[in-house]
């Protein structure tokens, strides 16, 4: 089973193009939850999605009630500045959701008070507000991904023109220490 994002109420569509291109390209589901602050027809969506948005695996629900009914069972991680714990600190399954609030108020406090034991947060320098939308889900999404051994995800690229084995021994303060 696939990784899931879920978007509560997003509202900037260069911000959920973004993500949906990170979905893409790691195998992960795309949750939106209505309303939405823009149409999937947009522009501005498609062009931060760029070619990957007709190859995203996305549901749109009209209500947080709805993705909850539709997704039974589901374990839930969700994204808050407020929330207590750090995102390193948990051990995600391979088929959770990590579950962000729009862009100009985040989660709503009630659905973080039912939801207390698996908010998480980012860390940040103190006095401010937040990281953008898009960089926050894929921040959390492949620290989710690495614990669960980037399932399915390509660990070695190659080169174009060149092949790995052409490079120099590397010596001194630019060798890779593993």
């Amino acid at each position: 089973m696939p990784m899931n994002i879920v978007l509560l109420e997003p509202e900037i569509p260069g911000n959920t193009g973004n993500i949906g291109r990170t979905c893409v390209s790691t195998g992960t589901r795309l949750h939106l939850i209505r309303p939405l602050g823009f149409r999937l027809d947009e522009k501005e969506i498609r062009r931060a999605g760029l070619d990957y948005w007709p190859r995203l695996d996305v549901t749109v629900y009209d209500s947080y009630e709805d993705f909850l009914a539709e997704n039974p069972g589901a374990v839930i991680y969700l994204a808050t500045t407020k929330a207590r714990r750090v995102y390193t600190e948990v051990s995600y399954g391979p088929d959770d959701y990590l579950l962000f609030g729009k862009e100009s108020a985040g989660i709503p406090e009630e659905i973080l008070l039912e939801n207390a034991e698996r908010c998480v947060r980012i860390p940040m320098v103190p006095d401010n507000r937040s990281l953008n939308l898009s960089c926050s889900a894929a921040v959390m999404l492949y620290e989710a991904l690495r614990q669960n051994g980037f399932p399915g995800l390509e660990r070695e690229g190659q080169l174009h023109r060149h092949r790995w084995e052409e490079a120099a021994p590397a010596f001194g303060q630019n060798a890779i220490k593993s």
